[in-house]
């Protein structure tokens, strides 16, 4: 009982005078936060020794107390890392439980380590070099799933294969041309990583609570040592602003949205009606009652993962949208969900970038669907205007007509005889059969973008010496 008691007053203590009795058994469990905040102890402990630096740096505190604070915050992160030491839900958080630590390490001197500084700037600072790594982390990741994306473009820039609108056979392109489309979503997702952490590249601590602190700090110093471009530049904005938390959020939402799309291909080009490729079994299972399936999975749970991911930034969106400034205790639930959702995009990036290396393409498959649904009519309605001087409108017209026609005879556009070709146009000549096939389809289309094998090799060139 009497240890009860002790362990009670010791959270008493971590609040402060101000209050008579610890919190309840429900405040101390909508209040503690150290069941996931825990995973901040690095960058926690990262912040506090640069701290401590600064303030012997200043003459705030001497340098025998700072070199005692740094060593035994040292023996904390090792302690951390190798699973001895002990976290109690009565000291909340990761901060305190770092610091209530240290004091039984090194004494009093641990005490002069939280001079000139708040919870508020220092979560700040934990959370926002955690999420600064996580996007760092992301651009790698998102660069090795290029990377993926413009080997298979290489090596099947003349793979034909049909384009889609509608989910409906639109033009012949090339499957090289197809991925290399994922090439520039990821791209651009991997922009907007580069983006936010210049945006959020600037150091929180020395906000303290709200207002700065009376103290002659350096504020440069800690930034420089924590590998930020500068201090941020309004206290109060400082402990208030979650955006960069918001932003992460924002662009996983976007890069699990095409990861989706990307799945959503991958599942329906794996079914035997379509049969475009196959996925290894690594990336496969099988069917408890069913011994010919071969599912998906992996490309499913991916496109599931979207939900999860768009969930935590709507979550946090509707934290944030009604605080005053500065600090409030709702900010606390802002990091489960970037957590969460960094764990679910690094794991649907990764087995992505798997998949697309692991596929079989069926290259046979493809070229025999690239041509069905009369994919070349756009051609014949190019050659008419091209060669035959028809308005695109009326070329439009005819090629409408001979499409009906070859649904009509059950046969391809190139199959048609050049007498019912004329029959419908007489301008018509033997000449459009070049244009007809698949092959000749994709080779003309060389406008900047096109799908032509030699644009798809010209991108994969450009984009290599970019990734």
């Amino acid at each position: 009982m009497a240890d009860a008691k002790s362990e009670t007053q010791s959270s008493n203590q971590m609040w402060g005078g101000r209050f008579a009795s610890g919190p309840d058994a429900i405040m101390e469990e909508i209040n503690a936060s150290i069941g996931f905040d825990k995973k901040l102890y690095a960058q926690d402990i990262r912040g506090s020794i640069a701290h401590a630096t600064m303030l012997a740096h200043q003459g705030i505190i001497s340098a025998e107390d700072k070199d005692k604070i740094v060593a035994g915050l040292e023996t904390v992160l090792k302690e951390i890392e190798s699973g001895t030491f002990e976290f109690s839900r009565k000291l909340e958080d990761i901060h305190m439980n770092v610091e209530a630590r240290l004091a039984t390490l090194i004494g009093p001197a641990a005490g002069r380590l939280h001079t000139a500084r708040s919870r508020n700037d220092q979560v700040a600072l934990d959370f926002r070099l955690w999420v600064k790594e996580e996007l760092q982390k992301t651009e790698k990741m998102l660069s090795a799933l290029i990377a993926a994306f413009l080997d298979r473009a290489e090596e099947h820039a003349d793979t034909v294969m049909p384009g889609f609108t509608h989910l409906q056979t639109a033009q012949p392109v090339t499957f090289g041309h197809h991925c290399m489309a994922y090439v520039e979503m990821f791209g651009r997702d991997r922009q907007r990583v580069r983006h936010a952490i210049e945006h959020m590249d600037e150091s929180p601590i020395g906000a303290a609570a709200l207002a700065g602190t009376g103290f002659p700090i350096d504020r440069h110093m800690t930034a420089k040592a924590l590998g930020f471009r500068e201090p941020t530049r309004n206290s109060i904005d400082t402990v208030s602003d979650r955006d960069f938390a918001l932003e992460f959020l924002s662009i996983a939402a976007i890069a699990a949205t095409h990861l989706s799309r990307l799945a959503e291909e991958i599942v329906i080009w794996s079914t035997p009606q379509f049969g475009f490729i196959r996925l290894s079994d690594a990336f496969s299972t099988g069917s408890s009652i069913m011994p010919q399936k071969k599912n998906p999975d992996a490309a499913e749970l991916v496109r599931a993962k979207t939900g999860r991911i768009n969930g935590s930034l709507v979550a946090l969106l509707t934290v944030m949208k009604g605080l005053p400034l500065a600090y409030s205790k709702d900010m606390q639930e802002d990091k489960e969900q970037v957590f969460d959702a960094a764990e679910s995009l690094e794991l649907a990036i990764a087995a992505m970038t798997g998949m697309v290396r692991d596929m079989t393409v069926r290259t046979d498959r493809m070229k025999a669907a690239a041509g069905s649904g009369y994919s070349t009519a756009t051609d014949l309605a190019d050659w008419l205007v091209r060669e035959a001087g028809l308005p695109f409108r009326d070329a439009h017209h005819v090629t409408g007509r001979a499409v009906a026609l070859a649904e009509q005879k059950g046969c391809e556009l190139a199959e048609l005889p050049l007498a019912d070709l004329q029959a419908i146009n007489p301008a018509i000549t033997d000449k459009v059969y070049d244009v007809l096939t698949v092959e000749a389809s994709v080779a003309s289309r060389t406008s900047f973008g096109g799908t032509a094998p030699s644009n798809v090799r010209q991108q994969i060139v450009w984009w290599r010496s970019r990734n």
